[in-house]
């Protein structure tokens, strides 16, 4: 049997974590009786740095089940996807694969057995796919799929439909670990793994408690952490761009001449004011993007830790388990 580990990371979740551990567990059991994960299966939580009384509630969890939940309390907020890296990096030498989900569980929980059943068939990575979007606003639906088709026309390999909530067996979770950078974009970093990998698709339930830690804002600066982290198409499209309008002034050069030796020297203003507008905004944007990569370079130079294990709460408590206190990947 497989010992699996379900890694969820957490911030400001006191609203939804008792419910939340009480169904993983349940789930848990349920493949542990039916002698498809072996009793060495656990649950991490990753505190993210939370305000509330999240880490209190992972606490009283370990100190109840030990042997079943196990909590990283990160030393400050590091993001989504930092703390989950922190959660896979810390199951990667304990378990044979580990799943990665939300802490509000609106990824099925049921689609976990089947994960399973496709990870026994050879596969090291698993992606759950949404089978629908019937539960998201018009809004959303049309914003998903629009940024789907752009991340597909800047060359980033994604998975349409697919958060975050996949298994990976240690291998990949081992090729994982072999990449440095410190911005990270997972959605986009697992495919480029290319072990062998399969889909399995659910249906995405309503958050059950709490409020969604991903407003408009915090998912457009999602959407330009992808496409800059893995991408730099950005970039070549100014420069065609850059290309096009230099080609285009000098028909604006001979439509220029042909106005001034014809005497019609005084025309032609709004066209002026408008290409100086134009060409202006043009180079804000392109000074906007290139500074964006920039700064992307300037934090990957310097090699920061991804994140700082503050505690590691791991096992029985007898067992002595020294904390991890840090990680530099």
């Amino acid at each position: 049997m497989n010992t699996i580990y379900l890694v969820v990371p957490c911030f400001n979740e006191e609203a939804v974590l008792p419910e939340t551990a009480k169904r993983l567990h349940k789930k848990m059991k349920q493949l542990q009786k039916a002698d498809i994960i072996s009793d060495e299966s656990r649950i991490i939580f990753v505190d993210d740095g939370s305000k509330d009384r999240t880490w209190k509630i992972i606490e009283k969890l370990h100190e109840k089940l030990p042997l079943m939940f196990d909590g990283i309390k990160l030393s400050r907020n590091e993001g989504h996807q930092n703390a989950l890296f922190a959660g896979l990096m810390q199951a990667k030498g304990l378990c044979d694969a580990a799943i990665s989900l939300d802490a509000d569980l609106q990824d099925d929980i049921e689609a976990i057995d089947e994960m399973l059943a496709k990870f026994d068939e050879g596969n090291d990575i698993v992606y759950g796919v949404r089978s629908q979007r019937s539960t998201d606003t018009f809004f959303k639906r049309t914003t998903a799929r629009g940024f789907y088709k752009i991340m597909k026309h800047m060359g980033v390999e994604m998975v349409e439909d697919h958060a975050d909530f996949r298994l990976m067996s240690r291998r990949a979770l081992e090729g994982l670990s072999e990449f440095k950078e410190v911005n990270l974009f997972l959605r986009g970093m697992v495919p480029m793994i290319g072990y062998r990998s399969a889909q399995v698709f659910y249906e995405r339930g309503e958050r059950f408690a709490g409020e969604s830690k991903y407003p408009l804002r915090k998912m457009l600066a999602f959407a330009a952490q992808g496409i800059t982290s893995l991408s730099v198409r950005p970039i070549r499209l100014i420069t065609s761009l850059g290309i096009g309008i230099f080609l285009a002034s000098f028909f604006i050069l001979i439509y220029s001449l042909i106005r001034h030796l014809t005497g019609h020297t005084v025309a032609g203003w709004t066209s002026t004011v408008f290409s100086i507008w134009a060409i202006g905004g043009l180079q804000l944007l392109a000074i906007g993007v290139i500074g964006e990569y920039i700064g992307k370079i300037y934090l990957e130079t310097k090699a920061r830790p991804k994140y700082l294990i503050e505690e590691w709460l791991h096992g029985a408590p007898e067992a002595g388990d020294a904390p991890a206190k840090s990680d530099t990947d």
